[in-house]
């Protein structure tokens, strides 16, 4: 397996999005309100650290300026089309200037953010343009200099306020590496996913294209080639959705072939028929077999499986060769079928995996590939065996399917008040953030 990968590997140099999301501004306002108390709890433990060099540039006597409360009373991030981000934080400040007053001083701080692509193939967010400011909102002093504020302007100390800011992002910065994390699908085979460049700023959000990569064994397989190129659909701008991911075909398909490759739907079947009761039917049977013996179904991928999504309803449609064989302890095979059929498959989202359960067969076609005992006409093969394959093919199926596949996510969030909309070539599962 290894080498045959390899080999594939080796003619594998298409990249091209399968899948990605946009964050919507609803989502960037939901992302500033549950980051606040982590901001607040930043910056007090900072600012108020008797042992980091003061906030104030020009003051005397450094240890005459403590802060001794911090609370941020607002913090919000607006999309700057084409660029990136504006961070915008609000945070009152109870100053001691000596023992029996206090200030309270209104830091403001605007920054920009944009999103780079480093040389490992991880996003990272990067700060610019970062503005601090300062004004006096409040004062137990009896008098009070009207220039006051622009008095405190000239004190601060821009650096140690933007670097506070800065080190702020390292838990987005973070959560993007978690983005690109691996994630099992079986114990054999593995999902990552991929962003191809940094993402896209517009007003509709955040639109990231991200490429799914497999690896079975350890080594990434090289996934068929997408005949129709995958470009995220446009969201509206008053979604009321935190986030839309979106998913095409080809990533479906690619599940599939991923599965295949590391073996997870080769499978076993068992029937209820014996070598006595298909001699019945099958009269050579009788001399092929001179004891009764227990029959069992073998079923392998003839060629890829493909997931076909047209407006509200997905199909699965497999090809299948299923080898009929005898014997409890060693299976020896007297007779394969070309199964060709076609299930409707249900998707799901439960907390950041996507279900996938395969339905009703909707379409099934069984052909004779090969027979030790002789010809075997289609409507035998259809009374032997399309029953044992309609209930047992599907269910093994779905045992494999049954622990889902991991979505894109960072590690801090999950997904919550999830739909999933299927498209023709394509899914939206427009979801909120928690």
């Amino acid at each position: 397996l290894s080498i045959l990968l390899s080999l594939l590997v080796s003619t594998h140099t298409t990249r091209s999005p399968d899948c990605g999301g946009i964050l919507t501004p609803s989502g960037l306002n939901y992302i500033a309100e549950v980051s606040k108390s982590h901001v607040e709890a930043i910056l007090r433990q900072d600012l108020t650290a008797p042992t980091v060099p003061g906030l104030f540039l020009n003051s005397q006597k450094p240890s005459s300026n403590q802060i001794n409360s911090v609370k941020v009373t607002e913090l919000s991030l607006s999309l700057i089309p084409d660029t990136g981000l504006r961070l915008s934080i609000d945070v009152d400040l109870g100053i001691t200037p000596a023992p029996s007053t206090t200030k309270v001083m209104r830091l403001s701080i605007t920054t920009d953010l944009h999103v780079e692509m480093n040389p490992e193939g991880n996003l990272e967010l990067v700060t610019s343009a970062c503005k601090p400011t300062m004004e006096e909102v409040q004062s137990t002093e009896e008098t009070e200099s009207e220039s006051s504020s622009s008095d405190m302007d000239k004190e601060i100390n821009t650096d140690k306020i933007c670097l506070e800011v800065s080190k702020l992002l390292l838990l987005p910065n973070e959560q993007l590496m978690t983005l690109t994390a691996q994630f099992p699908v079986t114990p054999s085979c593995q999902v990552q996913y991929l962003p191809l460049a940094a993402p896209m700023f517009s007003e509709q959000g955040i639109t990231i294209s991200l490429q799914t990569t497999f690896q079975v064994a350890g080594m990434v397989i090289p996934l068929p080639v997408s005949p129709v190129p995958f470009s995220m659909p446009e969201s509206a701008s008053s979604s009321p959705s935190h986030l839309t991911l979106a998913f095409s075909e080809h990533f479906y398909s690619s599940l599939f072939f991923a599965l295949e490759i590391a073996g997870a739907f080769n499978m076993t079947v068992p029937s209820p028929l014996t070598t006595d009761t298909m001699a019945q039917k099958i009269t050579q049977m009788g001399s092929l077999f001179q004891e009764d013996l227990p029959v069992m179904l073998q079923a392998v991928f003839r060629s890829s499986s493909r997931v076909v999504l047209e407006e509200g309803k997905a199909a699965l449609k497999l090809f299948l060769t299923i080898h009929v064989g005898a014997g409890s302890s060693s299976f020896q095979s007297f007779l394969s079928m070309n199964v060709d059929l076609s299930a409707g498959i249900l998707l799901g989202v439960t907390d950041t995996r996507m279900t996938i359960s395969a339905e009703t067969i909707e379409d099934i076609d069984l052909s004779l590939a090969a027979s030790n005992v002789g010809p075997v006409p289609a409507a035998s093969l259809e009374e032997l065996f399309l029953p044992t394959i309609r209930e047992e093919v599907l269910a093994q199926l779905n045992v494999v399917l049954s622990e889902g596949v991991f979505l894109p996510h960072t590690h801090s969030f999950t997904y919550t008040d999830i739909s999933v909309v299927i498209h023709k070539d394509y899914v939206l599962v427009p979801c909120n953030l928690q």
